[in-house]
């Protein structure tokens, strides 16, 4: 036994099987989240106190039916297992199994108990046996699966305790096979394995030699022996669909004797909910009104945390002007850090809400209700149900999201996928929405019950989404790839959602937006800061041009000021840029300082408040300095006197920011995963383009 050491466990099982929950019961808030060596696939690894003696370090691996990958992230477990030179190969396996599925879950279990790991089998969902009525003789199990077995249930938190137990001593597990294989499909064969490969299991050996291309991690020589015997692959291919056949055949004599379900005594309400949610006219409704919950909250629920993180910046801002020493550190401070970083935290309220609901809506099972029924339309614009699960996670982030089309086995319905999924409206589109709706938007109630801010982002939202479906039909029409794809999925059973989960999720998404941007929009903000706190001659002799321009006027010392820092900042090297960007911009009813930060916002969208909040508080020299919202509503267009965020204005803002591309880290993304630079290129100026037309077209119509 490890005492007073770190013991590696790997945490196994299929896709729903409650994995996650177990994982956060485990570890707690003791978790980090990084990328697997090479790859951008999440790795969520996790401390849990096991004992007084006992620490382990739990690595939560991605979901997978089996062994076999057919995705990028069931290699990963694959070679999790294999490679004993990963700093993760575990010393213990856990697979989580789900009470009433055991069948399918087995077939892993099985696999991984043939590799001759220390390993446990978790049946989660225990509490729900009874309702469901299923019962398992764990006893005679335990024997037939020569394994040890533990009933919890991960989010009542039942069974850790025994879990753990169980754990300290796994040195002692039995580690016999579940199903010999080698003896129902060929002996000779696998005895001429086990001796051309002693150093291995003889289940190790086999998946080495069918799984050859998924093992980086192997040798020449390893390599070189492993050839030998793929040099007969239809015989391997008919030995792993015998495997497949023999270990089903064995699963289904095991719970025969073992696991029992009387529907008579089942009081399961899944198969009457299921009719109401997937159903081809009520399921569409209700999705739509959820959807509706969803955006009218943001804003109900947002406003007042909203202003008064605003208001704290502001006068944070205020703050430093005025106890720190004056000079070019405190105007640092004061007019670029300060109201950039506020750029970005004032909107956590609002993401950490959009967060709120997704991951309540999957945590529920609801989500895969939605893959099924949006299927039916998917299939008319050359994608499937599958392709929802990426378009659906791009509401969060692009970057992700086109990470989660791996789970899309053909290569013309994950293409199409990775193209369109940045038209969904993302978590870094929303604290422009926000802003610009608040600022051109009444807040006012359609019906008495309806906000109108809210509706506002809501039909942002479905823009986004029917620009991502229209994109589907011309690359569909146009990509001349042939297709295969088939859809499969699984219904997982409704759940009440874990608070826990809930509140890690939020947490984890809302954590990555702000320290993601936020090292961004710092950066952004000081370059910013410095471009437009410096400039040529014009800009250092600014107050007295100024001042003798102003000589007769007996301005009073504040408009004298205003006036000072506005011809500092037009005549400033940001100044200068901007000016040379106006003439492309104007048709679009902009003036080179929404230019300038319509530029920086390439980098993350987000960034554009950021770059706005720092350029007018860099004007702002001399006066209070009021919140970011304040400061655009009073923003004045000099050849209009109108305000310069106008209806006409701020929808060509919103239109251009639901089209453009405007991310750099997505193009990287799409450049890593469609390997080829022709990909993302295309996507930025397709997107690019459509986003100026519409927005020019919107401006002169409106203004």
């Amino acid at each position: 036994m490890k005492s007073n050491s770190l013991l590696n466990i790997a945490l196994v099982g299929n896709p729903n099987t409650g994995k996650t929950s177990l994982f956060n019961q485990l570890t707690g808030l003791n978790q980090k989240v990084g990328n697997y060596p090479g790859i951008t696939v999440d790795k969520k690894q996790g401390k849990c106190k096991i004992s007084e003696h006992i620490t382990a370090e739990i690595t939560d691996l991605p979901g997978t039916y089996s062994i076999n990958p057919t995705t990028l992230d069931e290699t990963i477990v694959l070679e999790t297992l294999l490679d004993e030179n990963n700093e993760s190969f575990p010393d213990l396996v856990i697979v989580v199994a789900e009470v009433e599925n055991l069948k399918r879950n087995l077939f892993l279990f099985s696999q991984i108990k043939d590799l001759q790991f220390p390993s446990i089998l978790v049946i989660n969902m225990s509490d729900q046996m009874a309702r469901k009525g299923i019962s398992i003789d764990i006893n005679l199990l335990k024997k037939e699966l020569k394994s040890e077995i533990v009933l919890i249930s991960a989010r009542k938190n039942i069974g850790i305790d025994d879990l753990k137990r169980e754990i300290e001593n796994y040195e002692n597990w039995n580690t016999e096979p579940v199903a010999n294989i080698s003896d129902r499909i060929d002996s000779v064969f696998f005895e001429a394995i086990q001796t051309a490969f002693p150093e291995f299991s003889i289940y190790k050996s086999w998946l080495l030699i069918t799984q050859q291309k998924n093992c980086d991690f192997l040798s020449g020589k390893l390599h070189r022996k492993i050839t030998e015997f793929n040099k007969d692959n239809e015989k391997v291919k008919k030995y792993q669909h015998k495997e497949t056949v023999y270990r089903y055949q064995i699963i289904n004599e095991i719970l025969k004797k073992t696991y029992k379900v009387d529907k008579n005594e089942a009081t399961d309400l899944r198969s009457k909910l299921d009719r109401i949610l997937t159903h081809k006219i009520f399921g569409y409704i209700i999705f739509f009104g959820i959807l509706m919950l969803i955006f009218q909250s943001i804003f109900e629920w947002a406003s007042l945390p909203m202003d008064l993180i605003d208001g704290f910046f502001a006068n944070l801002s205020e703050f430093a002007k005025t106890n720190l020493p004056k000079g070019t550190f405190t105007n640092l401070i004061a007019e670029g850090v300060i109201p950039g970083v506020g750029g970005v935290v004032i909107f956590i309220p609002q993401i950490a809400i959009l967060f709120m609901f997704i991951a309540t809506l999957e945590e529920t099972g609801y989500m895969s209700r939605v893959v099924f029924l949006m299927d039916k339309i998917m299939r008319k614009f050359g994608m499937s149900g599958k392709s929802i699960i990426p378009l659906i996670s791009g509401t969060a982030c692009a970057i992700p999201a086109i990470m989660a089309s791996r789970n899309i086995s053909d290569w013309k319905e994950r293409l199409i996928t990775i193209l369109v999924i940045p038209f969904t409206t993302c978590s870094a589109r929303l604290p422009v929405y926000a802003i610009l709706i608040a600022l051109i938007i009444p807040d006012e109630r359609i019906f008495g019950i309806f906000n109108l801010q809210g509706l506002t982002l809501m039909g942002l939202y479905l823009l986004g989404f029917a620009a991502a479906i229209s994109s589907a039909i011309l690359l569909h029409n146009v990509l001349k790839i042939k297709t295969k794809g088939l859809f499969v999925i699984e219904m997982p059973n409704y759940k009440l959602p874990s608070f826990k989960n809930v509140f890690f999720e939020v947490v984890e998404k809302t954590k990555a937006f702000i320290f993601g941007a936020g090292k961004i929009i710092l950066a952004l903000s000081i370059v910013l800061w410095f471009l437009a706190s410096n400039g040529p001659s014009k800009f250092k002799n600014a107050t007295e041009f100024v001042t003798s321009q102003e000589s007769t006027n007996n301005l009073s010392e504040k408009v004298l000021n205003k006036k000072i820092a506005s011809y500092k900042l037009e005549h400033s090297y940001i100044g200068k840029m901007g000016k040379v960007i106006e003439p492309v911009i104007k048709p679009m009813g902009y003036d080179w300082k929404i230019g300038i930060a319509l530029i920086s916002s390439f980098a993350a969208r987000e960034v554009f408040i950021g770059a706005l909040a720092t350029i007018y508080n860099v004007e702002s020299e001399g006066e209070n300095v009021a919140t970011i919202k304040e400061r655009m509503a009073a923003e004045v267009n000099p050849e209009t006197g109108e305000k310069r965020f106008d209806f006409a204005t701020g929808m060509s803002l919103l239109l251009f920011y639901a089209f453009a591309m405007q991310c750099i880290g997505t193009l990287a993304i799409v450049k890593r995963e469609t390997k080829t630079w022709k990909w993302p290129i295309l996507q930025l100026t397709g997107m690019s383009f459509l986003a100026y037309i519409v927005s020019v077209i919107t401006f002169n119509i409106l203004s």
